[in-house]
């Protein structure tokens, strides 16, 4: 329940901006039968067809609807009541106002069975699989409008993104939030798989939330341990055996999307974790083991967001040129401490970090006489990535 809005001088602090905002039916009936009024509330992304006799007898002097569906005549009435009215945007296959992040029925409704190409979102005439689905259809209007210079295009895909970083800001508040980082290219049924997957049910067991990139391979794995994290230690197993016999979301997104939902349908109401894809990298779908997903069209955006909600230290896996991006985009802010104290780091393969891309050299370099240096390490084996997180956290 959100309390009375203050009668406000324009630039009220956020948390007042916060307790104003309606993102739900159930809320915005709460709001009206508690107060009776709707001045100044902002109310996102709620369907308000069916609530035209409240829209027409309450005040809303100053409120703002966000793509919130209503009838002519109730749109007419608040405008004229000084209310601003941004309506729903027909024909898109995303909601920009949205008020929470999405969930992967979400994104994959609509997943069939026929295949795709290579690209996992062409190729499929008759319209099913994954190309039908909403993620599919979200890549393809980003490509039709990416470069054609239109800035409403533009606007939406802003609007967009900002709501989805409001939505992951409410979902974590409070929360210990660990990032595990790794590349895409890391297969199903493989030793590294099910270490990144082990490691992920280790931190959700520890009272952390597990955040990645929310895309396939060490993204996915680490999802689908912090999905495991409430059942015994045999379903982790099991579930590695089964989604073995779709390694890859190559040739088929389709199949391996399956293969992740069948093991949700065998072990339903998993933990709880998030994932931080992007449309930029359209060719990675989603994976289907975070529970809440805040996927963006502006990569620039999804980076930055995905590495300032880690505030209790991220895991880097091994990876090529988008890790050890996200490493140095870590290393920044824990160099500069631009979000406060320095949060833990910690490197896994030591083959990898130091000799194939010896991110690690620099890494310790940087951190020379700074405070960031106490809190980075580097493992060789990924079953000591847990309890060094731990031990730096504390």
């Amino acid at each position: 329940m959100h309390p009375t809005p203050a009668q406000p001088h324009p630039a009220q602090p956020n948390r007042a901006a916060r307790d104003c905002e309606i993102e739900s039916l159930a809320e915005f009936d709460e709001v009206v039968a508690a107060h009776g009024t709707l001045a100044r509330y902002r109310v996102q992304a709620v369907d308000l067809t069916d609530r035209t006799d409240v829209l027409l007898t309450t005040d809303t002097t100053g409120a703002v609807f966000l793509g919130c569906p209503m009838s002519a005549e109730a749109a007419a009435r608040v405008g004229a009541s000084g209310a601003l009215v941004f309506p729903p945007v027909p024909d898109l296959p995303f909601d920009p106002y949205r008020a929470f992040a999405y969930t992967p029925d979400e994104l994959f409704d609509s997943l069939g069975g026929s295949e795709e190409n290579s690209e996992g979102s062409e190729g499929d005439e008759d319209g099913k699989g994954y190309a039908a689905t909403p993620d599919a259809r979200s890549y393809a209007w980003f490509q039709r409008t990416r470069a054609d210079g239109d800035i409403f295009a533009s606007m939406l895909r802003s609007i967009h993104d900002d709501a989805v970083s409001d939505a992951l800001d409410e979902l974590l508040v409070g929360a210990r939030v660990v990032g595990v980082m790794g590349g895409h290219a890391m297969a199903r049924g493989t030793r590294e798989y099910a270490g990144a997957a082990r490691l992920g049910r280790d931190l959700a067991r520890a009272g952390f939330t597990v955040a990645t990139g929310g895309g396939p391979g060490a993204m996915e794995a680490a999802n689908l341990g912090a999905y495991a994290a409430p059942f015994d230690d045999g379903m982790l197993e099991e579930a590695l055996r089964l989604l073995a016999r779709t390694p890859s979301f190559r040739p088929s997104v389709t199949d391996w999307a399956r293969a992740a939902f069948e093991v949700r349908a065998r072990w339903p109401d998993g933990g709880p974790s998030v994932g931080i894809p992007t449309w930029f990298y359209g060719h990675e779908p989603p994976n289907a083991f975070a529970a809440h997903i805040a996927k963006y069209f502006a990569n620039a955006t999804r980076e930055d967001g995905l590495l300032a909600r880690p505030n209790a230290g991220v895991v880097f896996l091994p990876g090529a040129a988008g890790t050890v991006q996200e490493i140095f985009d870590n290393a920044t802010s824990n160099y500069y401490e631009s979000r406060g104290e320095p949060t833990p780091m910690v490197l896994v393969d030591e083959a990898h970090w130091s000799g194939k891309l010896p991110a690690w050299q620099l890494l310790t370099s940087l951190a020379r006489d700074r405070s960031m240096g106490s809190r980075i390490a580097l493992v060789d084996r990924i079953e000591q990535a847990s309890e060094t997180l731990k031990r730096l956290s504390s």
